[in-house]
């Protein structure tokens, strides 16, 4: 049996990516769909990535949430594909991040696995960063060992961009291990912003973005956080990023207007990605993107502008929808957990070697 389920609900808390792969020597999308959080999930997930009351109680309720609406979604997916349970072998559950603090040795996926195999009645793998952080490591990204698994017979010097809520780099270059890092805010300040201005979920195209002007000032006191100047392994989430932080640096600008502050937060996002990236690998031929940015199109130029020297394209172009990258990802991660294949790469977390990664939740 090769088929898999990959689900991940990434920090941009916009909803469930859910893939149906074949692992059958490469992995290959079969089937997929996109289940949105509802708000009044979205909003307690957002709540739970801080301290807060009654929060033991608080994450029971939603992991159970985010279970049942995981597993109605997959249940969906099946039926419309014409594909049977027992001919999944297991579905990859990332789960969703409400805390990530590697430094304080740990990080926090809830979902509710066991729930999950219940209501599917697939066998679940999950829980996948921890032990990387166990053994040292920062948890992420995780995704580099699977673009290097689809990506290394390109024969090239490539990089693999996500850009989701956190943007993370895949470096691939023949002959050498496969590096990786988190670069820093992907998506998730520009939606913040405009939720807060505009209360949309988040800026199509890169429009409100394109049409304001970078304030370099900003841009420089932005710039000046220091994990944009730690080398990797590194990784970050919503705990340094988010409105708060972006509202600390903006009293120090309150001459900006709202459109100009956006088109900054691209700015910024366009330049941690490629100052991160010519540090590392100063001519890849090509640099990939997936995830949500990939639809950014005034993001897309910008980088490109950036990177004259690179073709800068989705990873479309390399076979692979940019929208289902990191659900295959984590279907993959299923296969090498169940195949007892380590899945970390330590030149990418920092972790003191090679792991299999995930916790079984039989069906």
């Amino acid at each position: 049996m090769s088929l898999y389920v990959g689900i991940m609900s990434g920090t941009s808390l916009d909803g469930l990516d859910i893939a149906v792969v074949s692992q059958e020597g490469t992995t290959r999308l079969i089937a997929s769909r996109y289940v949105p959080l509802p708000d009044s999930l979205r909003a307690e997930l957002l709540a739970l990535c801080a301290s807060g009351n009654d929060e033991v109680a608080r994450v029971a309720l939603a992991e159970n949430a985010w279970a049942t609406l995981a597993a109605d979604g997959i249940n969906h997916l099946l039926s419309e594909a014409g594909i049977a349970a027992l001919e999944i072998r297991a579905i990859g559950s990332h789960g969703q991040t409400i805390r990530h603090e590697p430094a304080r040795g740990f990080t926090v996926q809830i979902g509710n696995p066991a729930l999950l195999a219940e209501r599917t009645g697939i066998t679940v793998v999950s829980d996948f960063r921890r032990r990387d952080v166990a053994a040292g490591g920062q948890g992420a990204p995780l995704v580099p060992a699977f673009h290097e698994a689809l990506f290394a017979a390109q024969g090239s010097a490539v990089a693999v961009l996500n850009v989701g809520g956190f943007s993370n780099l895949s470096l691939i270059r023949p002959g050498h291990p496969v590096r990786g890092f988190d670069c820093g805010p992907g998506n998730v300040l520009l939606d913040a912003w405009i939720n807060a201005c505009r209360g949309e979920l988040f800026d199509r195209d890169g429009a409100w973005a394109a049409s304001g002007v970078v304030d370099r000032a900003l841009l420089n006191t932005v710039l000046a956080d220091p994990f944009f100047a730690a080398t990797g392994p590194k990784s970050t989430g919503r705990e340094v990023f988010n409105l708060a932080w972006l509202q600390q640096q903006l009293a120090k600008h309150p001459q900006v207007s709202q459109a100009d502050v956006q088109a900054t937060l691209l700015e910024l996002t366009a330049r941690t990605v490629t100052d991160a990236l010519l540090k590392v690998m100063p001519a890849p031929e090509g640099v990939f993107v997936c995830g949500g940015g990939a639809h950014n199109a005034a993001l897309m130029a910008r980088l490109q502008s950036l990177l004259p020297e690179s073709r800068v394209l989705s990873t479309d172009a390399l076979g692979v929808d940019p929208d289902w990258m990191e659900a295959m990802a984590f279907a993959w991660l299923a296969h090498c957990c169940l195949e007892g294949i380590p899945a970390n790469r330590p030149e990418v977390t920092g972790a003191s070697g090679l792991r299999v990664l995930g916790a079984i939740y039989p069906a």
